[in-house]
């Protein structure tokens, strides 16, 4: 039975971003939100919407009760649930499927094993995927994680297997410290996630984060469309993503676009997912995978042609891939700004009235976002108001595109992290795309000593 009404179960720009990719399908759209929410443009613009409590994310968009009522009440055959939330709650899914509703994601046991990151490396690796050297597994014993830390080489991460964000984590640079930071990774663990595990990595000094996007359409058939370089984090939070990355050769992204995309083919792999690698002198090696859509899912767009969203829905309603891997062709590049409502040089939070509000134009400039003017920021959520993704012909032209478009760009009445991104765009390093996943903090910290 074909999806003729979508459940988009978020908020904000992806929302938007989701009820647009239905709306050209021709799928009728449910636009879920809280009482803070009500005044959203996708809740302004879906075909139906449904008031699914009150600002609090645990007790809206993190109610699942609330959600699969919204879904019945307003005939919601399928439900799309965006990134973040409940994107990677594999027992949403499965009550999602339970209550014969399609499910626009991966298949539920595949959410569980990538969303458990020791299990998440055991799978990588039996799939051929290159790894970090590190434990086979959970490990709690002091004695043993010493043995397999001097094996590895010092400095080592002790990483907490459940959640991210840089929870849990603890660099380790000798034996002496070692006993105490995993019984203190343990407990930032269970207060963060409710799981205590921890397992140990080598920590590499000085990488770079790239990410490849794969698409599997659940029958053994995959494919990649590239990798994005999102090396440019502060608090392990993204900042600016760009693709292609500016370090990796055609010949290298065949190569492991290849291995990957057979690692998804083999395991029966289903919608959406990227899978990310710490990339360091040359050699890749894999941390995790996300069994969902990207907030930086744009830039992959602006080089392959591909609408994501798009695809998403298609498989989950039972069509094959658009796209064969010999289709796929890069052009170009693109970069994209995450423009928050915040301090852009103390990241403190800026909620509130948006006075003014003009969205940057022009060739290869796309703005993601549910601004308007009048629209009234509200402090319970993630700080992203809007991105920008531009492309052009060459990275240096692209650069120049995007500085362009951000002196355009107008969000009166809060502060955001324009300056920050304009600021960037004239640093050489930036420039040269000479950076790693440090450079941005230590950048940070230079421009305010």
């Amino acid at each position: 039975m074909a999806i003729t009404r979508l459940l988009i179960a978020n908020r904000g720009e992806i929302a938007l971003r989701i009820h647009r990719a239905a709306r050209e399908m021709g799928i009728e759209t449910v636009a879920v939100h809280s009482t803070a929410d009500a005044d959203a443009m996708h809740v302004r613009l879906a075909d139906h919407a449904v008031c699914i409590g009150p600002p609090a994310a645990k007790d809206s968009y993190l109610n699942v009760a609330a959600i699969i009522s919204a879904a019945e009440i307003a005939h919601a055959d399928a439900i799309h649930p965006g990134y973040g939330f409940l994107s990677e709650n594999a027992q949403f899914a499965e009550i999602v499927e339970a209550h014969g509703i399609t499910w626009v994601g991966p298949k539920p046991e595949h959410i569980r094993t990538m969303g458990d990151k020791v299990e998440a490396k055991r799978t990588a690796g039996a799939l051929g995927l290159p790894l970090v050297p590190g434990s086979d597994g959970a490990i709690s014993d002091p004695v043993e994680a010493a043995k397999i830390a001097a094996e590895i080489g010092y400095p080592v991460i002790i990483k907490a297997a459940s959640g991210g964000g840089g929870r849990g984590m603890k660099v380790c640079n000798g034996p002496d410290e070692l006993e105490t930071l995993m019984q203190q990774a343990g407990s930032e663990a269970k207060a963060a996630f409710g799981d205590a595990t921890v397992y140990l990595e080598k920590y590499l000094g000085n990488p770079r984060h790239i990410e490849f996007q794969v698409f599997g359409d659940g029958n053994g058939n995959a494919i990649h469309l590239g990798e994005r370089d999102c090396s440019l984090q502060r608090r392990h939070q993204k900042v600016l993503e760009e693709a292609p990355s500016p370090v990796i050769s055609p010949e290298e992204r065949d190569r492991m676009g290849g291995i990957v995309a057979k690692a998804m083919a083999d395991m029966g792999y289903r919608g959406a997912g990227t899978i990310e690698f710490l990339w360091e002198n040359g050699e890749f090696y894999f941390i995790e995978m996300n069994t969902r859509l990207q907030v930086e899912h744009p830039v992959t767009e602006a080089i392959t042609g591909v609408d994501l969203v798009r695809e998403q829905i298609r498989i989950a309603d039972g069509k094959p891939l658009s796209v064969a891997q010999e289709d796929i062709e890069f052009h170009g590049h693109a970069i994209e700004c995450r423009i928050n409502a915040e301090d852009p040089w103390t990241f403190a939070p800026s909620p509130g009235l948006v006075n003014n509000y003009h969205a940057a134009g022009g060739m290869h400039v796309r703005v993601d976002s549910g601004l308007y003017a009048g629209y009234k920021i509200p402090p319970y959520y993630d700080s992203m108001i809007a991105k920008l993704i531009v492309s052009g012909r060459s990275r240096e032209g692209c650069i120049m595109r995007l500085k362009r478009a951000l002196e355009e760009m107008v969000i009166g009445g809060v502060k955001t992290s324009i300056p920050l991104h304009q600021a960037l765009m004239n640093e050489p390093d930036f420039i040269h795309g000479d950076y790693t996943i440090k450079w941005l903090e230590e950048w940070l910290a230079k421009r305010q000593s």
